[in-house]
């Protein structure tokens, strides 16, 4: 990507998207567009439409979804699968029509069949039944994947995929009901350790196993892989490394530094047994993580601080 090319960041006030955005800056781009969701509604087909023809960009990071926990994927099923479906729908059928030189489509691990082998392998979409608490959403991603691969065999789009792990970081959702894992328990934590609460109760039984990237780790990635990957199908984005939610909960515990006692509530659904990507093909590329997760939660709770405040 030439320093002058003009690229637009879809979702660049989301935690990826303001990653990516960051990168891009730092890099020395100096011609990106952006638009919150009041300015450009994406799952707007028309305004879309209207947004390409005038802006004309260059390269598309598709950055921009409807993104929740288990609880809000498992309630607002249809908004999940509708929403997504329509922005990147949209997105990717005007980019096409526009000439976008190049398209990166973000989707999720969550594409993967609940009981697929691990570590999560590209070649294992589409072998299993999903995870049932976010199937509308991992549709909706699949759908995405698919539709780059459809337009690139088709019309020669050079659309790509990419497949991050768990993220968090700065510009994170730290919502009660609607957060992930991680940064609910940042959130978790920290109250309790305000409050002089005796315990934290964590939902689950603590064993599910998960893998979790920095955001702004993400972002580089993502801004490598634009120059350097122009294929179909997949590519996995992630550490190559996990541990149990229990093990990140007393990770969390130590850097928020709450002293009190953990409890778990096995009534509550655990999700996915384990989420471990396949980091092969990336590495080969010669892409790793830099930021530990010690380190990124350290980063990603003094935000939260700075948020909370």
């Amino acid at each position: 990507m030439e320093k002058n090319a003009k690229i637009y960041v879809a979702g660049h006030r989301g935690m990826v998207g303001s990653a990516i955005y960051r990168k891009l800056e730092k890099e020395g781009y100096n011609n990106i567009v952006v638009k919150t969701s009041a300015e450009l509604d994406l799952r707007d087909q028309q305004a879309v439409a209207l947004f390409f023809s005038k802006e004309k960009p260059e390269y598309v990071f598709l950055a921009a979804a409807k993104v929740g926990g288990i609880i809000a994927n498992n309630t607002y099923r249809a908004d999940f699968l509708y929403e997504n479906l329509a922005i990147q729908n949209n997105v990717i059928h005007q980019s096409y029509l526009n000439g976008v030189t190049k398209l990166m489509f973000l989707g999720s691990s969550c594409i993967y069949p609940k009981l697929a082998p691990q570590p999560l392998k590209e070649d294992y979409l589409l072998t299993g039944l999903l995870e049932e608490t976010n199937e509308p959403y991992a549709i909706a991603k699949i759908a995405g994947i698919k539709m780059c691969d459809a337009y690139r065999a088709q019309y020669g789009c050079n659309f790509i995929s990419v497949m991050p792990t768990n993220l968090y970081g700065y510009n994170d959702n730290y919502h009660p009901q609607n957060s992930h894992v991680l940064p609910a328990l940042i959130r978790k934590f920290d109250e309790a350790k305000k409050s002089n609460a005796s315990t934290v109760t964590i939902w689950g039984s603590g064993m599910p196993m998960r893998e979790f990237l920095f955001a702004d780790d993400l972002a580089d990635a993502c801004y490598f892989l634009m120059q350097n990957y122009n294929e179909p199908n997949l590519i996995n984005i992630g550490t190559g490394e996990d541990l149990t939610i229990k093990d990140l909960a007393l990770l969390i515990k130590n850097v928020v530094g709450f002293e009190g006692e953990l409890t778990f509530d096995s009534s509550k659904p655990d999700g996915t047994p384990r989420k471990l990507m396949d980091v092969s093909k990336l590495h080969n590329l010669g892409w790793k993580h830099k930021i530990e997760l010690e380190e990124g939660l350290k980063l990603a709770y003094q935000d939260y601080l700075n948020l909370v405040v």
